[in-house]
């Protein structure tokens, strides 16, 4: 079992918006494969999946904001 953190994001940024999920849970996702998309009031991004497997848990629907170190889903990994 994977989870999935918002990671340190630089320059004093604490908290992003999910804008966009890529899957969905119960879905398989790929090592590298961009998982969700992220904003910040300075930029979006995709956060690529960590690992290969199925999502067991998204834990934040999109438009939630979400703290650095907080956990976005949870991958059963492969």
């Amino acid at each position: 079992m994977i989870k999935v953190v918002l990671p340190e994001l630089g320059e004093g940024i604490t908290k992003a918006t999910v804008s966009y999920w890529f899957a969905k849970d119960g879905e398989r996702v790929k090592e590298k494969d961009d998982l969700v998309e992220l904003t910040t009031d300075k930029a979006t991004f995709n956060l690529p999946s960590p690992c290969t497997g199925v999502i067991s848990e998204i834990m934040y629907s999109e438009g939630d904001t979400v703290e650095v170190g907080q956990i976005l889903a949870i991958i059963n990994e492969e």
